[in-house]
């Protein structure tokens, strides 16, 4: 469904499938496991697969949502020794990490977030992830007959401490906005669904119980968004990312108008072959730049409505057993997911 809009230029020689110390190490540390459950489910099984079929040894670990945490893994790491390391930046921790490893001559690639500093960037094209989001928000006004001029939308960003949150606004409010949508309340960003769901209600008694329309980052904050409406009685255009379970229950029942599907295979892929290519002291390019000059490899996204939620289940990403519980059955049965 999504393909890499950027590959390797360099020519990537093919690695053995024997795993060797000596070729280096590849180490990868992951953010959390509460700002999205795609970071244990998804990118870790698809990263340590994809550096252990190519011959390499993996650490991978997680900061569990912990700075100093994400710091001493990064030193255990770099002290054992690393050919490559891969780093999903967490409230900016990922800078001074990044910073070490270069010092230590070691190649560093910044995974889904940006990173000041790196040698390369990996991740999906985050404005467009934003511009679907805003363009879910505009089909669903669209389908209540709503004109976005005069709708009441409310604004629900990711951590500004996130590189990526920016992006996901930006590429938001470009569609939004264009269309003639302002922000009635923009409660501060967060990548946690229950503080989401308190800024959220806090911004609806503010407009009087009145909202036609949430913009909202992604998945797990819309899930917490959608508890508020549901406590009071409202089904507006919602948006999201990830495809995760969550999101794909809501979209399939109406609470959520659509999710941005990233399949992280995919992203994975593009990342390991990158971080292989290193680790074999190659020096890839990319065709496409970062505005402070760190080449970036961008996947595409694509917006899943609930007719196309059986397509993720097909990519392997999602399981039907967990979305169609009793709940949901029934719209998974219209919308053929099985």
């Amino acid at each position: 469904m999504a393909t890499a809009s950027v590959v390797l230029l360099a020519g990537c020689a093919a690695a053995t499938t024997t795993p060797t110390a000596t070729k280096g190490r590849a180490c990868v540390i992951l953010p959390d496991a509460a700002s999205s459950p795609r970071w244990e489910t998804l990118d870790r099984p698809a990263l340590e697969k994809a550096f252990t079929d190519g011959g390499f040894e993996t650490d991978i670990q997680n900061a569990q949502g912990d700075t100093a945490k994400y710091a001493t893994i990064a030193d255990q790491q770099l002290t054992k020794g690393c050919g490559v390391l891969l780093l999903v930046d967490f409230k900016g921790a990922g800078v001074a990490v990044a910073a070490k490893a270069k010092g230590q001559g070691i190649p560093v690639i910044a995974y889904d977030r940006p990173i000041a500093g790196v040698d390369y960037y990996v991740s999906f094209d985050n404005f467009k992830v934003g511009a679907l989001e805003g363009q879910s928000i505009l089909d669903g006004l669209k389908t209540v007959g709503k004109d976005p001029k005069t709708s009441t939308v409310v604004y629900m960003g990711g951590d500004p401490s996130d590189g990526n949150a920016k992006m996901f606004k930006d590429g938001a409010v470009s569609v939004m906005e264009a269309a003639g949508i302002k922000a009635a309340q923009e409660p501060p960003g967060v990548w946690d669904g229950d503080k989401s769901a308190t800024n959220f209600e806090q911004a609806l008694t503010a407009l009087g119980g009145k909202v036609d329309a949430v913009w909202v980052a992604n998945d797990t904050n819309a899930a917490g968004v959608i508890t508020i409406l549901d406590k009071n009685g409202l089904t507006v255009p919602v948006s999201g990312q990830d495809a995760s379970i969550a999101g794909l229950q809501n979209t399939l029942l109406g609470k959520q108008t659509a999710t941005v599907y990233k399949q992280v295979s995919l992203v994975a892929a593009a990342a390991s072959k990158l971080a292989i290519s290193l680790l074999n002291g190659e020096k890839p390019t990319a065709d496409k730049k970062l505005a402070d000059g760190t080449p970036f490899i961008a996947v595409t996204p694509v917006l899943v409505g609930p007719g196309e939620v059986k397509t993720v289940v097909a990519n392997g990403d999602a399981k039907a057993s967990e979305i169609c519980t009793a709940a949901v059955k029934a719209a998974c049965d219209k919308n053929g997911v099985k």
